[in-house]
């Protein structure tokens, strides 16, 4: 029986809330192959709460990096279209 990453994945999951969000995707990646490993009975299951935390972690890190991308792109384009329409004007 392979052990848990259980708190490899918390840790990575809250440092994508905190630090660096793309770490959010590995949390998430990590976490849910470490469940149905768990599920299956090949890995520890001593580590589940841990790595159900870090996968939400993982989750709501990832959303928000989401939508930070998507609010930059926004300012971009506003941006961008302002300063094509002063220089148009």
């Amino acid at each position: 029986m392979k052990p848990h990453r259980g708190t490899l994945i918390l840790v990575l999951g809250i440092l994508s809330l905190v630090v660096c969000a793309p770490l959010g995707i590995a949390a998430w990646i990590m976490g849910s192959g470490d469940l149905k490993q768990m599920d299956a009975g090949t890995m520890d299951p001593g580590g589940r709460s841990n790595t159900q935390a870090g996968k939400i972690c993982g989750i709501i890190g990832t959303i928000l990096l989401i939508i930070g991308v998507c609010i930059g792109a926004l300012f971009f384009m506003i941006g961008l279209a302002a300063a094509l329409a002063q220089h148009h004007g």
